[in-house]
Formats: C-alpha cells, structure tokens, sequence
C-alpha cells in the first residue's frame, strides 16, 4: 500500500522505503472468495432490503423477480361517517376503521388502497365495491354487516359474483357478524363495524391472507402466562376474546381487563394483549392463569402502576412522569377498584375521593396495613346542566336537584358503581332512583357529553369538565382526591418520581390552571 512506503529524498540513488513487509497473496481478492459460483445468494421469501439490494448488485444483477405487495382495497360504511379532518355534525362519527385498516394492512405487507367512507345507499356502495374489485387483489369493507335495516354490506356481496360468500358469522365476541367471501379469485372481507371488533377479525383472519400474498411467512403469535385477578363474565356459545394490561406483580404477570367495549377506539391501543374465554365458559374465575397473547413485539412493564379513580390532573402528573423517563401504566377502576387492587398490592398508587359517611372526612377512612395517604388536590363537585335549561337556572344545588327528582321530564345521567362521585350521588338521592339513574358511564367528561349532547339533562360532575363542555355549574361540596401509597414500594425510582411531581411547582400550577387547588 502506497501509504506505507515512502520516496527516499537522495536525488543521487532515488529510491522507495517499504515501513511494513507483505505477505504472499496479500491484498490479492481472489474469484470466488466472497461470492462462489452455485453459491445461495438471496432465499425464496427473503425481504428484500439495503443489504440485500448491495449484494444483488454486486453480482451485476439490476432486477430479480419479487412478489409484489397486494393492492387492498379499504370501505367503510355507515351514514354516520365523517372523514377525519372534516366538521363533525351531530350523531356523526368520524371514520377511524378507513385510517386503522390501512395502517394494518401496510403492516401486514399490503398496499392499501383508500376508497373512502360511504353511505348506506345500495347502489352507490355496490359500485364502489365493485370498482374496489375491479381495481385492486383485495377488498376490505367494514360495516353493514349485522342482520339491522341499514346493514346493506352482506347483501351486496351476496350478488356479486361467485363462488361469493363463504362464512357470514363466527362463533366468537368481539365479532361476530363478520363476513368472509371470494369474488372470482379475489377475497372480500366484512369487517364489524365496531373498531375494536375490526381489529380483531382482521388479525385473525385476514392479516393471514395479505401476508400469505406478499410471500411473507405466517406471523408466530407471542403469549405469556398471566394471572387474572378479577371474574370476568362471559356469554355462552361464542369464543371471548378480552383486552388486558399487563403489570408485574409479586407472583409473576397480573392481567386486568381494560374495561372497554367493542366501540373502543382506544382499547386495543391501550392494551398489551388479550385472552380469550371458551365458549363453553360463562366466565373466567378471579385469579385464574390465563394465556395472554401480545400485541405488538414485547411486553413492556411499566414503571409506576396507577389504578383507581381517573381525573384530568392525573394526566398533568403522569406527563411530568414521562418528562422524567418514567412510563405510567393507569387503570381507571373506580375508587373502590384502586382500595382493593392496593390492598392486593397490585399497584403501586391508587386515587380515590371516598367520603366517609360517618365523619364527611375523604379518605382517611381507607387506610389499612401496609397503606399511607398521600394528598393530592382539591376539586368541586357540583350539579351540572345545559346553560338554556330554564328548569335549574338561577336555583342553588340543592333546590336544582329538588327540582329535577319533581320533574319526571328530566333525564338524570349517572355514575358507575365503584367511583367516588357515585357515592355522593347515592347520598344525595336517598334512595331515589329518577329517570336516568340506570345510565353509568365511566367518567365526567362521558356525564358532561351526555348532557351537551341533549341525551340527558342533569347530572353530577366536577367543575373544570363542565366549563370544557359549556355547561351551567352548581357547586355541591369540594372533595379531596388523594393517592393510597403501597409503603412496600415507596423506595421504588418511579414511586419517589411520582411523589416529586406531585410537589413539584410546574405541576401544581398545571393543576391550578384546570380548576383545582393542590393540597399544601
């Protein structure tokens, strides 16, 4: 190498210094040293990438043949659809089955392509499936697929060619109305119209079929063993399949069911994985072991599990959280939910606003062995109603529920069992059970919406989700929502994190700015 000899500078014997001595052979490439002939250079099935394409063209090779990516053609229906991006009017939703399949498919190793959101009109949307077909190796629609009125999707596909429709139903929850058909020799797939029935069916069954097509080999399930603390009712007669997140207990994994239905949009991106419960099973006994397959590549335990009573403050504490490195898991389980999973020692933290019936003290009463109480915020409880409600305006808290328990007119939205605020509501009813009372949602913003959206017009929330919504507000009594600490878990990183934050200023004054007041 030229770099290790050097020009002698006697301009009467010119001569070249060689500094290192050489081998024989060296610095030769001999043919076959690196690529043989008859030698495998790429397999069948191989993806191709940046190393590969470097290998392909070091052998003078421009262009190999490679399986294409199959073209999917992705619907939804449903006169209820609004394309992301564009107003919302009322009883609208917007359409995130169109945007889920198509990242999914992409996943899959598809190409997906975006017909759009339609009506239930049976001619526009058989034209638009039948150029979906014409157009594409695949379809996708989802919705229009149960047995109602408007559910037009089944009966399209019924007539659009053969061999057609080959399974309408299957024997499981979530999704049971799906619809699997071939059209000449191109698959059509119904998906439910429910998001996270959606997902579901078409990880099972037609991520299958787009990967078989792209020439990728069947994707390996991962599982792990996870003990489930809580009975889980089940409906006979069909496979369940339950979303769950994973947190590390004492024994190994601890599964707790998301709680979310099958017109989740968040529940399967909040979930770790899911179980699923026989058919022939009308539920799975708490603390069973269960088999719990991810979703996604690997499981990441969290740093700090939180479960218990939600509040929009939390979010301020667990983002200050994140700012310091820390992951969150939060588990919205009602107060009640939290006392136990912390008496359990399932969790490291629990919020609750419990008011003791005896003493109107907030949840010092739920202290137990192993347990402390850290404060954390004030907030107000208050009656809540829309600002042109004639019925309540200008009244006190108290003469507005006299007033509404009077009116069989005025539809009451209520809390879930469990949660702090029911308890108030229970107290403040004394056995009354008005119109309304069996509608439980699982939080304020849900109490708050149900009453902007005129399908209820009273109900009990706090102060700084009313003024979010535009509602009138009437002030009932403050309560204290604090924090359960397991003392075993204290010295814990993530634990002390927690306990930073929530003294730190930058979070006290986030927290002050939405209405509620950080205890001293």
């Amino acid at each position: 190498m030229i770099e290790q000899t050097e020009l002698s500078e006697d301009a009467t014997a010119p001569a070249i210094d060689v500094r290192r001595a050489v081998a024989s052979g060296q610095f030769i490439s001999y043919a076959g040293s690196d690529i043989a002939r008859g030698e495998i250079l790429l397999r069948r099935g191989m993806r191709i990438g940046s190393r590969e394409i470097g290998m392909l063209a070091a052998c003078g090779l421009a262009a190999v043949d490679v399986v294409r990516r199959p073209r999917v053609a992705v619907l939804s229906t449903g006169d209820e659809l609004i394309e992301p991006g564009q107003p919302l009017r009322p009883a609208g939703v917007y359409d995130s089955n169109g945007t889920i399949i198509a990242a999914a498919i992409s996943e899959a190793g598809g190409e997906p392509i975006p017909f759009g959101a339609f009506p239930d009109a049976e001619a526009a949307l058989a034209a638009a499936v039948r150029a979906a077909l014409a157009a594409c190796d695949m379809v996708v629609l989802s919705g229009g697929t149960s047995k109602g009125a408007g559910d037009l999707s089944h009966r399209i596909v019924s007539g659009l060619g053969k061999p057609g429709i080959l399974v309408h139903g299957v024997a499981l929850k979530p999704g049971k109305p799906l619809c699997l058909a071939v059209i000449g020799d191109k698959p059509l797939i119904v998906l439910p119209g429910f998001p996270t029935s959606a997902i579901f069916t078409f990880h099972a069954f037609v991520a299958p079929i787009i990967r078989a097509r792209a020439g990728l080999s069947p994707e390996a399930a991962r599982s792990v063993a996870a003990r489930v603390p809580v009975r889980i009712a089940s409906e006979l007669g069909r496979e369940e399949f339950v979303l769950v997140s994973l947190v590390a207990g004492n024994d190994g994994l601890i599964a707790f069911p998301t709680g979310k239905g099958s017109g989740a949009v968040t529940a399967f991106s909040q979930a770790d994985g899911f179980l699923a419960i026989d058919a022939l099973a009308s539920a799975l006994d708490a603390n069973t072991q269960a088999e719990v397959t991810l979703i996604g590549e690997e499981v990441r335990a969290p740093d700090l599990v939180i479960m218990g009573s939600h509040d929009i403050g939390l979010d301020v504490v667990v983002g200050a959280l994140a700012e310091r490195g820390f992951h969150a898991r939060t588990i919205a389980v009602g107060s009640l939910g939290g006392v136990s999973a912390a008496t359990r020692g399932e969790c490291d933290v629990a919020p609750v606003h419990l008011v003791d019936p005896a003493t109107g003290i907030y949840n010092k009463h739920l202290l137990a062995p192993g347990l402390s109480l850290v404060p954390g915020w004030q907030r107000m409880q208050g009656f809540v109603f829309r600002p042109d409600d004639a019925r309540f305006e200008g009244l006190s808290a108290d003469a507005a529920l006299k007033a509404a328990l009077a009116n069989p007119g005025a539809l009451m939205v209520n809390r879930n069992a469990g949660s702090g605020t029911r308890v108030l509501i229970d107290q403040l009813l004394r056995g009354a059970k008005p119109p309304g009372y069996a509608n439980q949602p699982r939080s304020h913003n849900a109490v708050a919406a149900a009453i902007a959206q005129r399908r209820a017009d009273w109900g009990v929330a706090i102060a700084p989700v009313a003024r979010m919504y535009g509602l009138s507000f009437l002030p009932i009594a403050p309560e204290h929502y604090d924090f359960l600490l397991v003392e075993a878990r204290r010295d814990r990183p993530a634990v002390q994190a927690f306990l930073d934050a929530l003294r730190d200023e930058a979070t006290r004054r986030r927290i002050r700015a939405l209405g509620m007041e950080p205890a001293q």
